[in-house]
């Protein structure tokens, strides 16, 4: 489930993916820092990922947590529309200018960027300055993709208004889709606060916001760039009947696929031999880091219903197939 402690020592990793015809994005799993030197730490070490993907094909993306580079309480407060203090202020110019310069390296080095997703209640902070960096640097191509959690029910609206704003500013959205990372604090924050549940508490909802948003990316594809991060069967099928339904080549450099180092190789492994773009999330950072992080994934996971029951019964299967065989 995680590359290594370092860029280098994840090589192995990324090699043996490629082998398969599977891209790898190295993500540096420091979050939830409190400190102006682990800032500093994640911008260079994300900086490093977007060198190294500019010199191997293996590594077709880069991506960087929001929470790597600034402390969780000055984005609630930000996304909060809170007055700021002068220090605060400071922060918040220093957080935002670290993410532009990231944006600009990215960019002038042609390397597609992931801003990473978090909690809703730090979330509208996120957006703005993605959407800002968007307009900055996909004016001929997309090169910044902000990510889209769609077990919120307010992501397709999103969606729909920032294509909108695409279309009238003139310049190319990126976009990742993920179910989310954090729906039982979503729920719990909502109730403990008395305010309105962010997230769609049936998985259903969750299911069919996720096809909208796919279906709307594939549909504006002359302006959209997406990268589907599932592991949702359903929906990898329906990236391959929308492709297909819009002529959209399987290699087309807009469309990824995307899964967890493994998780769901069922899915990225199959999509690869078919001829598809996959790229696998490879975590890596110092054990302490990474460890809070696969946690958090592993029961994103395992409230998928059925998802890792069937990735078992698929293990199961194969393996009666070769004894037999």
């Amino acid at each position: 489930f995680c590359g290594g402690t370092t860029i280098e020592n994840s090589q192995a990793t990324i090699e043996k993916l490629w082998e398969s015809h599977i891209g790898t994005i190295l993500d540096f799993s420091a979050e939830g820092k409190e400190n102006e030197e682990d800032f500093n730490l994640a911008m260079n070490e994300t900086i490093a990922s977007i060198q190294k993907a500019k010199s191997e094909s293996s590594i077709p993306f880069s991506v960087f947590k929001p929470t790597g580079l600034a402390r969780f309480a000055l984005l609630e407060k930000i996304s909060s529309k809170l007055k700021l203090t002068k220090e605060e202020e400071i922060e918040k110019n220093t957080f935002e200018g670290r993410i532009e310069n990231i944006c600009r390296i990215a960019s002038e080095n042609k390397v597609p960027l992931f801003i990473d997703a978090e909690e809703s209640w730090i979330q509208n902070e996120i957006d703005d300055i993605a959407i800002a960096m968007m307009q900055k640097f996909n004016k001929n191509e997309a090169w910044i993709f902000n990510t889209l959690q769609l077990y919120r029910n307010d992501r397709v609206d999103h969606l729909e208004m920032l294509l909108k704003l695409a279309t009238e500013k003139k310049f190319f959205v990126g976009l990742k889709l993920v179910r989310g990372a954090y729906h039982e604090q979503e729920i719990e924050r909502a109730k403990e606060k008395g305010y309105n549940c962010p997230v769609h508490t049936i998985k259903e909802n969750t299911d069919i916001d996720y096809n909208k948003a796919l279906t709307l990316c594939i549909e504006n594809i002359d302006f959209v760039s997406v990268c589907a991060g599932t592991h949702n069967e359903e929906s990898s099928a329906l990236l391959v009947e929308l492709l297909n339904k819009h002529n959209i080549s399987k290699d087309d450099k807009r469309v990824y696929f995307s899964q967890l180092l493994g998780m769901s190789d069922h899915i990225s492994y199959n999509a690869a031999k078919e001829g598809f773009n996959v790229v696998k999330y490879v975590p890596y950072g110092p054990v302490k880091d990474v460890l809070p992080y696969l946690i958090r994934r592993a029961e994103e996971n395992t409230s998928i219903a059925g998802q890792m029951g069937r990735e078992l019964t698929n293990i199961i299967e194969e393996k009666k197939r070769r004894r037999n065989a």
